[in-house]
């Protein structure tokens, strides 16, 4: 027996992953962010993409001081063009929300460059805890 997929294999979407560790979504450090509006918003936005958008969170991402961090990833098409994952920082304000997801409808990683202003937040990973040095 076939189980069908829900989309043809090597089709991955583009997905966001929505750090809300520590710092990220905290409404005591963040009071004036309306954290809960922002992942609906995301989340609705992949409802209506047709399966073209995934969305998830996880915990602490790492670079706090930057917070709130949205990890954009490669669709499999985009992965195919050179596309990798693209951290984005300060995403707070609907202006970054925006911003995020009009570049993933027009392709995100691999396919379109973000837009300038969502170019400024683009941040480098660090690790949460700085890695062991052999002697």
């Amino acid at each position: 027996m076939t189980v069908p997929l829900s989309r043809p294999y090597g089709a991955r979407p583009c997905t966001l992953v929505v750090c809300r560790g520590c710092c990220c979504g905290n409404a005591s450090k963040y009071p004036r962010v309306d954290h809960q509006r922002q992942l609906d918003r995301l989340s609705a936005a992949a409802s209506d993409s047709g399966g073209r958008l995934a969305l998830r969170t996880t915990d602490c991402l790492g670079p706090c001081d930057q917070a709130n961090i949205v990890v954009v990833q490669p669709s499999a098409e985009g992965r195919r063009k050179g596309g990798r994952a693209v951290w984005i920082g300060f995403a707070t304000d609907d202006g970054s929300t925006d911003d995020i997801l009009a570049w993933v409808a027009s392709g995100g990683p691999g396919e379109t460059e973000p837009p300038a202003s969502l170019a400024l937040q683009i941040v480098s990973p660090r690790r949460a805890t700085p890695l062991r040095r052999r002697r």
